[in-house]
Parts: C-alpha cells; sequence; structure tokens
C-alpha cells in the first residue's frame, strides 16, 4: 500500500482482536501513517443467516475488548467502540477522521461477507480505498474444493489436502510503534451492554477465565511445554487437565490458527517425541478449519440438515425432559457433569459434549437443533461453523457424521473416560461419596450404600430420566422409520 499522504488508516477489528498476526493492522502500521482502530458491535444491519451471538460469549467479548482497548493503550493508540450498522458507523468515523484507507481482515462466512460488501460499497462512494486481508484460516476456503469446485464434506481428504499445501504463512509481529490518529469519541465497554447485570450469572465464567491475547499466547506455550506430551490419551479424560484450553481465544480472535500451527510445530523440532500428539493437537484445529469451511458454502448450517434424509425424522417434543437435560438432572451423572460444567465455566470437555450430545438426541429423541441453541447461548467458545457442525456430526445428519445407530452408553463412557468418577465429583458434588463402582451409575448402589452416601434417589439426585435400554432402541427405531422413508 503506497504511502501516499499522512492521511490516516482505519482499521476495523472483527473476531481479531489482537495486535500480532494481524494482517490488516500489520499493512496499517507499514505505512507509517497514523492508525485509528475500531470495533464495531453490530447487531442491527447483519444479513440473513447472521446470528447474535449468545450470552456467554457476549461476557467473554467484553473482557476481550477490555484487554485490546489495553494492550493499544500501551502504544498510544485508543480503541474506538460503536454499537450499529457496521457500514454507517465505518463511514461515520471515515468523515469525521479524514481517514484514507480501510483495512480490515475478512472473515469467510457469508453473512459476515455480505457486511464486508455493504462497507466496501459506501467506502466507494466516498473515495475510500479499501483493504481486506485473510487471517482467520489456515486456507481460504476456495484454495480448497473438489473436482467439481464445491467444499469438501469428508473431514480426512480435507486434512490431507490442507497439509498437502504446506505450512500457512509465518505469523505476523505485533506492531513496534503505532501513530496516534486523530482523537474521536468512543463508547465504553459498558454501553455494549454485554455483560449479564440482573441477575449476574457470570461468576463462575470470571472464576475460570482470563480473556485476552497475552493470556492465550501464555496458554498455547504451557499446553505445549506441559501438556502435549499425552494429548492422545489425555484429550479424551475429563478428569484430567489434558487439553489446549484456546478454543474460545481463538473463537475471538485473541490467537490465530497460524500461531498455533507454528508453535506446534516448532515444539516438535525441538522435541521429536512429541511428533505424534502434536499431529493429534494440529487435527482439531484442522477441524475447527473444516467447519469453517462448512460454514462457508452452508450459510444455514445451524438449522438445516446436511443429509435432507433427516428432515422427516420423528423428533419427539419434550420440554420437560429438554430442562431436564440443560439444568444437569437427567439422573445420568457425566451427563449431568457435563450440563454443570458449562453453565459455570462457559466451556465443556469435549468428550462429554459428545455424550450429552448424543443423550439429547438419542436417548431423548429431541431435535439436536435445540441443543445447538443452548450451546450457542451458554459456549464462550461458540463457533459459528464447529457448533453446529459437531451437533450435525453426532446426530448423524451432518458432514462426515457418526453413524446415527452409533449410541452413546453414558455409564460406560463414564467408566472408561473418567475412570476414578473425578469429574463426576467436581461438578455432582451430591454424588462425591459414594463407592467408585457407583459413581457412574447410583441407581445400582443399595438403599444402605445410598443412605451412608447422604443420597435419596429422587429427593437429592434424580432417578435417571429414561432408561438406557429402551432410550437406544427406541432411537433406532426411529431411525429405520426415517430410512425406510
Amino acid at each position: 500500500m503506497a504511502d501516499r499522504s499522512d492521511a490516516p488508516c482505519l482499521v476495523w477489528f472483527r473476531d481479531d482482536l489482537r495486535l500480532s498476526d494481524h494482517p490488516a493492522l500489520h499493512s496499517a502500521t507499514a505505512t507509517r501513517r497514523p492508525v485509528i482502530c475500531l470495533y464495531v458491535f453490530d447487531e442491527t444491519s447483519r444479513s440473513p443467516g447472521a446470528r447474535p451471538i449468545g450470552g456467554a460469549a457476549r461476557w467473554w467479548l467484553a473482557q476481550s475488548l477490555r484487554s485490546l482497548q489495553n494492550s493499544l493503550a500501551a502504544h498510544g493508540v485508543p480503541l474506538l467502540l460503536r454499537k450499529g450498522p457496521a457500514a454507517a458507523i465505518v463511514a461515520e468515523v471515515v468523515r469525521a477522521s479524514a481517514a484514507s484507507d480501510v483495512l480490515w481482515d475478512t472473515i469467510a462466512q457469508a453473512p459476515h461477507q455480505a457486511i464486508e460488501r455493504d462497507v466496501a460499497s459506501v467506502l466507494h462512494d466516498l473515495g475510500v480505498t479499501v483493504h481486506s486481508f485473510a487471517g482467520d484460516l489456515l486456507a481460504v476456503p476456495e484454495q480448497v474444493r473438489t473436482k467439481e469446485g464445491r467444499g469438501m464434506r469428508v473431514f480426512m481428504p480435507f486434512w490431507r489436502r490442507i497439509q498437502a499445501m504446506g505450512a500457512p504463512p509465518d505469523p505476523l509481529p505485533a506492531p513496534r510503534h503505532l501513530r496516534p490518529g486523530s482523537g474521536l469519541r468512543s463508547d465504553t465497554v459498558e454501553s455494549l451492554k454485554l455483560e449479564p447485570a440482573r441477575p449476574d450469572w457470570a461468576g463462575g465464567l470470571r472464576a475460570t477465565w482470563t480473556t485476552g491475547e497475552s493470556t492465550a499466547r501464555k496458554r498455547l506455550k504451557h499446553f505445549l511445554k506441559d501438556t502435549l506430551a499425552g494429548y492422545t490419551e489425555d484429550r479424551d479424560r475429563p478428569d484430567r487437565d489434558g487439553t489446549s484450553g484456546l478454543s474460545p481465544h481463538l473463537r475471538f480472535g485473541e490467537i490465530s490458527p497460524r500461531q498455533v500451527w507454528h508453535a506446534a510445530h516448532f515444539a516438535v523440532a525441538e522435541r521429536h517425541t512429541l511428533a505424534g500428539d502434536a499431529d493429534k493437537f494440529l487435527s482439531e484445529l484442522g477441524w475447527r478449519e473444516f467447519c469453517r469451511h462448512l460454514l462457508f458454502d452452508v450459510p444455514d448450517l445451524d438449522t438445516r440438515n446436511l443429509q435432507s434424509s433427516f428432515d422427516s425424522f420423528p423428533w419427539q417434543h419434550d420440554e420437560a425432559a429438554l430442562k431436564a437435560w440443560q439444568r444437569g438432572q437427567t439422573g445420568y451423572p457425566v451427563v449431568d457433569a457435563g450440563m454443570r460444567q458449562l453453565w459455570h465455566t462457559g466451556v465443556m470437555h469435549n468428550r462429554v459434549r459428545m455424550v450429552v450430545a448424543s443423550f439429547l438426541v438419542k436417548h431423548l429423541l429431541i431435535d439436536w437443533r435445540e441443543g445447538e441453541r443452548w450451546f450457542w447461548d451458554t459456549l464462550v467458545d461458540a463457533d459459528a461453523g464447529s457448533n453446529p457442525a459437531n451437533w450435525q456430526w453426532v446426530a448423524g445428519c451432518g458432514a462426515d457424521a457418526a453413524p446415527y445407530f452409533r449410541v452413546f452408553n453414558p455409564v460406560l463412557q463414564g467408566e472408561k473416560f473418567d475412570p476414578d468418577g473425578e469429574y463426576v465429583k467436581r461438578w455432582v458434588p451430591e454424588l462425591a461419596q459414594l463407592p467408585k463402582k457407583f459413581i457412574h451409575q447410583p441407581w445400582e448402589a443399595t438403599p444402605l450404600e445410598l443412605a451412608s452416601a447422604g443420597i435419596t434417589l429422587g429427593t437429592t439426585y434424580p432417578h435417571p430420566i429414561v432408561d438406557h435400554r429402551k432410550g437406544r432402541e427406541r432411537a433406532l427405531k426411529a431411525y429405520e422409520k426415517t430410512r425406510a422413508k
């Protein structure tokens, strides 16, 4: 970008709340011109298919914006915050600042691209130059297509294609110096009304998380140094600290996929014994990529069955069962532990996510979209690609989906992946005094054993709301009817 004048550049921040590996900010800084940094909270002009972010993600966004404000303030540059239609507000800031160039990192999702087009159109009318950059993915969706020009629907061929493309570009450094643009008014984070007030249900989120770019980088460093070894096995154990915890940081762009990719490869170069665990870890980054590419081709991924044969599936409307599932009161300890962990911390262990999702759509025959909506509102890492794609995968109606007849047994899953019951004891403390052999099936304990543990089934802890064997049989019969149609 030519240094044509000393007019400021405007950098429009979006889901990229960081300074390092930020192509738009890097390019603006390279001009040596004043830089204005803007974030627009826009839930008014989004195109059809876009989703207002859920409650837990809104909380995270508020903290992340404060972190970005602090990072920019260290360079003497404020972060302007505005709320409203992106196109109108970007144009307003351009007029007020006399900015000659507007730069942003693009988001490869149809609704966001529609907003980008609106912004670009308004700026074109103002005679302002627009620059957009790829930075949210390892590869842009247009690079990974079938021979027919469609997006890929099976993960392993997709991931092999990504790997065959070689390493993504090296991450860009954070700017050393930023010239602040002219002072303009800014809204406050509080005025965006992102955080819960009455009631304030975010205490568990505050106790669990520290947001921001600095924390994301420290978390990645700690994971690669102390946790990556053994990841292949430990990632399935909810009773262990065996995962990276990077998903919400990636969701809001506090760290980029390229940074994660290169850091993991650097760790392997230093310790070759980490290669297998690193490959498994990076395949999880690849799954995020796969879901985002899928969303690029299927903007209504959160509402439409990818496999249309499921359009006639006989889902059941059972409000009481849905509420019991949401509140962690199903009578199946590992399911209840996961749902309570979700409500308190805004995340759930990935293995348990599969178990609780299978329980909802198969044992209870409740539409996967109900579960997807609940996760969307309660997950701090709620991602527009991964969340619906994962739910469709479990339900059997998505891309590269698990077969519908794969019905997780919540007792066996608990015994296998939480063998000492430590995960259940943490999140379902009313069962903490049960002997280990009963922790995942308290109904098998004798009345004396239950009394000794301070448990009265049906009072202090519920009976199972559905019998596993009967629930499984009902699910398979429903599936067979759908296949027959």
